[in-house]
């Protein structure tokens, strides 16, 4: 995907250009099939943003999943983007690189 607003990892510069189609890009890019339970992770990671203006800590996204899917479900975050929070999860819900993470 060649894009403007991209950075030279591959992520969004202005988080405010996200949309479900630069996510089912970013998705394709990390061949990643998008389904409900990522979706949910990605929805609630945008709220986060929209509230704080940073990207949610993993540890919120996992919080928030095992309270919907319950306690055995805490490491889906990691099932769901096995190739990191920071390098899939944050690049496919339009966060900047977190300065902060350097692995995912």
């Amino acid at each position: 995907m060649q894009r403007q607003g991209i950075d030279e990892e591959g992520y969004l510069v202005d988080p405010m250009d996200w949309n479900e189609e630069v996510a089912r890009e970013f998705a394709n890019i990390e061949n990643i099939d998008l389904t409900e339970d990522h979706w949910d992770a990605i929805r609630f990671m945008r709220q986060y943003y929209a509230e704080h203006q940073v990207a949610p800590d993993v540890r919120h996204v996992m919080k928030h999943l095992a309270e919907r899917l319950g306690a055995e479900s805490r490491n889906r975050i990691f099932e769901l983007f096995p190739y990191g929070y920071v390098k899939q999860a944050c690049k496919i819900a339009g966060m900047k690189r977190p300065r902060a993470w350097s692995t995912g």
